[in-house]
């Protein structure tokens, strides 16, 4: 981990000479991607041609729902610069913005069971009972505002147990990549100039398996790992 932190850290080094708020297009095109593979993750279909041209308002041939997603993805990712990563309120607020008109339980936390299931419906992941997610985010929360460690091992650290709690009905997944991406932005603005989503798409097999590792390990290592080498190839990937 130290290594994987460390070579990040240099690399991040190698970008900051660069001015990349005079370059606006690259933190759109970044911000395209992210949305793109994030939603692609989910089961969205939506090519990065037609995602474009929804967050550029034109019409575009495809699937209501997953028109809204988008729509609500680019509302979120416009937020980024006001949200607070350490306050609990701001994430629900979030979670209604990316939420709103695709489920019913929109920017507060669920009230059922929820449970990740593969193709075969066979399920991988049971999420604690939805009486425990308050408390459980709570103290989350309250480690992330008080927590020593990098932050690039705190929002893997942080992503990981928010995926674990699972604490809302649906868009959990979108939600943990989303507010590691706002942890790492608060850390250093570069990162609204980089895509770790992507990365994280071409390597959807292995973050799945990675989530499934830590849990079975009842230690998230596995994944803080995961997510460090997707960051350093997403750095990497900054001209």
């Amino acid at each position: 981990m130290n290594d994987l932190v460390a070579e990040i850290e240099k690399q991040l080094e190698r970008i900051a000479p660069k001015n990349l708020n005079k370059v606006p297009h690259l933190r759109r095109e970044n911000t395209i991607k992210s949305i793109h593979s994030s939603a692609a993750i989910e089961g969205n279909t939506l090519s990065i041609e037609q995602v474009t041209a929804v967050i550029d308002g034109k019409r575009v041939l495809g699937k209501d729902r997953e028109i809204r997603e988008i729509k609500n993805y680019f509302d979120a990712y416009e937020l980024i610069n006001e949200i607070n990563p350490y306050n609990m309120n701001d994430m629900l607020k979030t979670h209604r913005t990316m939420m709103e008109a695709l489920v019913d339980e929109c920017g507060t936390f669920r009230t059922t069971g929820v449970g990740v299931f593969d193709k075969h419906g066979k399920p991988v992941h049971i999420a604690p009972p939805a009486s425990t997610v308050p408390v459980n985010m709570k103290n989350l929360f309250n480690w992330l505002t008080h927590t020593t460690e990098h932050p690039l091992i705190v929002s893997s650290i942080f992503h990981y147990e928010f995926e674990y709690i699972h604490p809302f009905q649906d868009g959990n997944g979108r939600m943990g990549r989303f507010w590691q991406t706002t942890i790492l932005t608060e850390w250093n603005p570069v990162f609204a100039f980089i895509s770790a989503e992507s990365i994280v798409r071409k390597r959807q097999i292995q973050y799945y398996a990675a989530l499934r590792e830590s849990d079975k390990q009842s230690d998230c290592n596995v994944f803080i790992i995961f997510m460090l080498e997707s960051i350093l190839e997403a750095v990497k990937e900054v001209v």
